[in-house]
């Protein structure tokens, strides 16, 4: 897979919240994985009411998928975090997170707030997209 960030000057440096601005990628196989929140195989919600403990959940379930598909998580070409009424404390639990998952992958990266997700305990969902050979 060759993957190509994409940062123009012209826009704010996100490397420092570890992602980026875009992602070039070319591969034989694309593998899209779903909402991915902090259940474990058993369905155990892992983190209570904690959105740091659940974001690092939900982020190692995106690795299992991935890894699963037989790719790594630097092939990640694209990740979307759902975050249950999100505010900007909320930041630094879902960023420590994430870059800890993606640390020196800087995928593409959007959040969104949303009132809720499937499950009422679930606080986060993350998706992602990985393109690999």
């Amino acid at each position: 897979m060759t993957r190509i960030a994409v940062n123009p000057p012209a826009i704010f440096f996100s490397l420092e919240h570890g992602f980026s601005q875009g992602v070039v990628a070319s591969g034989r196989r694309t593998l899209f994985v779903s909402g991915q929140t902090a259940w474990d195989a058993q369905k155990r919600l892992i983190g209570g009411a904690d959105l740091a403990a659940q974001a690092l959940q939900a982020f190692a379930n995106v690795r299992a998928v991935v890894e699963a598909a037989g790719a790594t998580v630097a092939e990640v070409v694209m990740v979307r975090i759902y975050v249950v009424d999100y505010r900007p404390e909320h930041a630094a639990a879902v960023g420590g997170a994430f870059r800890d998952a993606f640390a020196d992958v800087a995928p593409a990266c959007s959040w969104f707030g949303g009132a809720a997700l499937a499950d009422p305990g679930f606080l986060i969902e993350v998706e992602a997209i990985a393109v690999f050979d």
